[in-house]
């Protein structure tokens, strides 16, 4: 007889139901975590994450073990958590959950779990808000900074949080040095995970304006960013501190074109390239005229803006057929786009 959808329906809520009875407490330690190890293994799927996301209960029961004194327990709830965050029908019961998940901060799967919700404005509006009444905000995320080994997704979550104005004047506050914590990590060489996160939120922190000369320029002796993604948003990074006259001035007085320069001769990358000349332009161009310092703030006439885009479209295509080629031929395949 074969299987109809009813039936198959039906057979996953009842082993849904059976997972919820071993995941509660009156189940009995090592029942739960059995339990908790069988819903990692179902959340390695997209299927078996929206069956879970369909049962508070057990999301309800993962957060109690993953802060409960057994570390399996603990260890393959967080993993399962990780996995739900990033299902959109968990995300909402997890926000609802958010003081628990803010308790197990800055453990790394909590990191994770809250980096993969921020990326949402609206959910990382949340976060920061939670941060704020339950505490002193950021700061519990900026020392685990001087951990040995800062949790990889440390770094994502400080991206997706500097995403928000609040979130980016609280990495910029003076008076907790947070730049000063997070510039070491554009050099990080034990997770690129970490890494990426770091210069993305320091790349978001450059929308705001007047920041310290320690976010702009590195010692001399710092090696070149291997990872290409990375090396664009370091660029896209000081493009935004050339938005004002004044920054533009900061900038060229470095000799940063010089640096700029050496690095075009060397990058291969298309997207990375195109940042690079991007900057290049605003760097030895000639200076805007009155009223029209803020590049960030000029008005672009509607048949200006329509020409760039399809610039735009024509260089992102260009870059697509040298991608292909680079496939044909058996190089790298292109990174992940990072989180912002």
């Amino acid at each position: 007889m074969l299987e109809t959808p009813a039936m198959a329906a039906k057979e996953e809520a009842a082993a849904a139901a059976e997972l919820v009875e071993l995941l509660s407490p009156a189940a009995g330690q090592a029942a739960r975590e059995g339990a908790a190890e069988a819903a990692l293994a179902l959340s390695g799927d997209a299927a078996g994450r929206r069956l879970l996301a369909g049962q508070p209960a057990a999301m309800a029961a993962l957060l109690q073990l993953a802060a409960g004194p057994s570390l399996p327990a603990a260890r393959h709830a967080l993993g399962c958590l990780v996995n739900l965050s990033a299902e959109p029908a968990a995300r909402e019961p997890l926000l609802a959950a958010l003081p628990a998940l803010l308790g197990l901060l800055p453990g790394g799967p909590a990191c994770g779990v809250l980096a993969n919700l921020c990326r949402e404005r609206g959910a990382a509006r949340r976060v920061l808000r939670g941060l704020r009444e339950g505490g002193p905000g950021l700061e519990p995320l900026l020392q685990a900074l001087g951990q040995p080994r800062p949790p990889s997704q440390l770094g994502p979550l400080l991206c997706n949080l500097s995403q928000l104005p609040e979130g980016r004047r609280g990495l910029l506050d003076r008076s907790r040095c947070s730049v000063q914590r997070l510039l070491p990590f554009t050099q990080y060489q034990d997770s690129v995970v970490h890494r990426r996160g770091v210069v993305g939120a320091l790349r978001n922190c450059c929308f705001e304006y007047g920041l310290p000369v320690d976010l702009q320029y590195l010692p001399q002796d710092k090696q070149r960013e291997e990872e290409p993604d990375i090396r664009k948003m370091l660029l896209e990074a000081i493009m935004l501190l050339t938005a004002t006259k004044a920054g533009r001035h900061t900038v060229r007085e470095k000799g940063t074109y010089l640096i700029l320069r050496e690095l075009h001769r060397w990058e291969r990358e298309p997207t990375v390239l195109a940042a690079c000349e991007k900057l290049i332009q605003v760097l030895i161009g000639d200076e805007p005229g009155p009223g029209m310092e803020n590049l960030l703030e000029v008005n672009i006439p509607e048949e200006v803006e329509q020409q760039l885009q399809r610039l735009d479209r024509e260089e992102e295509e260009e870059q697509e057929r040298w991608w292909r080629e680079q496939e044909e031929r058996g190089s790298t395949p292109r990174s992940e786009e990072p989180s912002r």
